[in-house]
């Protein structure tokens, strides 16, 4: 069975185009209630870039766009149908920063950003990065732990750049075990990556040498358990009692001692000196996760010649976040409240630099595991994740959430498909958000998305006989979409249902088939 084309373009409506109308962004009313001063201070420094530029911001998104949204954005989930009437009835001016705060202290927010660090950090137990799965699945707990405590980002990264001990028992000490390499240089260039937004393969050689002096005392070192491995400061040549000088990225020289780990000097620069680019990078990979493109972009090549779009802004934010003692939390609520991100992703203009300095909110696909999610959320459905190799084997229960796999290695046909990064090298790039002719067959003509939807008692319960036609139609848009039908859509799916072979609950399960297969359902917008 494939699904009935004529349904589907009735419905597939351009992302955010059935919304109600929304107010233009300069003449809200209400603009101090939405937006605390310090998110107004985004606002204004974003202003301050396109009004030169003769560009317009977006207007406001609707209520059922942003509540869509933020689950989206913070859960890797979609609202319920409940979850969306009660928002969109809420008349409170607060209701969009009551709601931010709400779901940033959900389970699932640590789940979600914990993916997308476990990406970053490139945990994986297999080829090339080798950490085995006990290894890998401490590491992801451990990060995932991190997060939903709210660990402050340089205490984060602090564990991770001095770490010591056994990876089994220390899962920090992962960390430079992923790097692909145990000399000084790849570890110094995973370092780099990862807490600098910064490629070492283009600073000159010498630079490179100097940054690799400070992990050129990590020994790693065998047990007689299976896969563990021991990390541990070697200790600077104590023999010859010379002090070794060490020179900081930002050409600052020091003098390391041979009985302190260098590591600590470099952690110390990174966390403290006005000249790192850390909290710069920290604020700049949170933009990236919420828009999908970094105020220096790709957030991962910072360098003289990739400026960020609005310096004013990323230098305020990295403020922002130091002045709050590294709490991260602090910089999305800052970013979620103001009227940069609660955009339409409708541009009102056509000029190329609108994108670049965020004049609207940038319509990007969804991951390959919040689609799964999403698709076994809504249909109760069940996916097979496993790894055949390493051994041993690894194969995990059916209800578990594509984004809370432990391992990069565990894995479906799926998540391959739909563009899960490998974890190899941690660049962002990896993951692949394009969408392809062979994903969109999958999603049209697949047995397994078919099952989902035809055998769902949820779907079942929800399109029941005895329910009115159109009350079934405006569940399935509140369920799938986040809002209401419109009339128009309501004409085009009973115009459908008089045509069609397909009657009663066929219909309704064609339907929901069809949202499936809409942008609007596809997308983050």
């Amino acid at each position: 069975m494939k699904l009935p084309l004529a349904l589907l373009l009735a419905v597939a409506i351009y992302p955010a185009a059935a919304e109600e109308p929304v107010v233009p962004f300069e003449k809200r009313p209400d603009y101090g209630v939405f937006t605390s001063a310090a998110s107004a201070k985004i606002d204004s420094l974003i202003l301050d870039r396109l009004k030169p530029l003769g560009i317009r911001p977006a207007n406001l998104c609707s209520d059922s766009v942003f509540i869509r949204r933020v689950y989206l954005d913070l859960l890797g989930t979609l609202p319920t149908a409940d979850e969306v009437i009660g928002f969109l009835n809420d008349k409170s001016s607060w209701k969009r920063s009551v709601l931010i705060d709400r779901l940033l202290e959900r389970d699932e927010f640590a789940d979600y950003l914990g993916m997308k660090w476990c990406d970053l950090l490139r945990v994986k137990s297999e080829f090339p990065v080798n950490l085995w799965p006990e290894g890998a699945q401490a590491y992801d707990h451990w990060i995932r732990t991190e997060i939903k405590q709210n660990r402050p980002y340089s205490e984060f990264a602090w564990e991770l750049l001095t770490a010591n001990g056994s990876n089994f028992r220390f899962p920090q000490v992962n960390f430079y075990r992923s790097a692909g390499g145990k000399d000084s240089q790849s570890l110094a260039r995973m370092v780099a990556l990862t807490f600098m937004g910064e490629r070492t393969g283009t600073w000159p050689k010498s630079k490179q040498e100097e940054m690799a002096v400070f992990f050129s005392q990590i020994g790693f070192k065998g047990t007689q358990e299976w896969k563990e491995e021991i990390l541990f400061f070697k200790g600077i040549d104590q023999a010859q009692n010379i002090p070794v000088k060490g020179v900081l990225p930002d050409g600052t020289s020091l003098v390391l001692l041979p009985e302190k780990d260098p590591r600590e000097a470099f952690a110390n620069w990174l966390m403290t000196s006005k000249n790192s680019p850390f909290a710069k990078n920290g604020v700049n990979r949170t933009w990236y996760f919420l828009f999908n493109r970094g105020i220096i972009q790709e957030p991962d090549d910072s360098r003289p010649d990739n400026p960020p779009s609005n310096p004013e802004l990323l230098d305020w934010l990295a403020q922002e976040l130091i002045s709050a003692r590294y709490d991260m939390k602090h910089i999305y609520r800052l970013i979620l409240n103001s009227a940069t991100y609660q955009r339409s992703c409708i541009p009102t203009t056509d000029n190329p630099k609108a994108a670049a300095n965020f004049a609207y909110y940038p319509i990007h696909g969804i991951e390959a595991e919040v689609l799964i999610d999403v698709i076994d959320q809504l249909t109760e459905g069940k996916e097979e994740y496993s790894s055949l190799t390493p051994e041993p084997t690894t194969f995990l229960p059916e209800t578990q959430h594509a984004i809370t796999l432990p391992d990069g290695s565990i894995s479906s046909t799926f998540l391959e498909l739909f563009g899960r990064p490998p974890r190899d090298t941690g660049l962002l790039s990896e993951r692949r958000d394009r969408p392809t002719a062979a994903q969109r067959l999958y999603l049209l003509n697949s047995s397994n998305i078919l099952f989902k939807i035809t055998k769902s008692e949820k779907l079942q319960a929800l399109i029941k006989p005895t329910t009115a036609p159109v009350q079934i139609v405006t569940q399935l848009y509140l369920t799938f979409l986040s809002r209401y039908p419109t009339a128009e859509e309501i004409r085009a799916i009973n115009a459908y249902s008089l045509s069609s072979e397909a009657k009663g609950q066929a219909v309704f399960l064609d339907l929901a088939w069809a949202l499936i297969n809409t942008p609007e359902f596809l997308y983050h917008h």
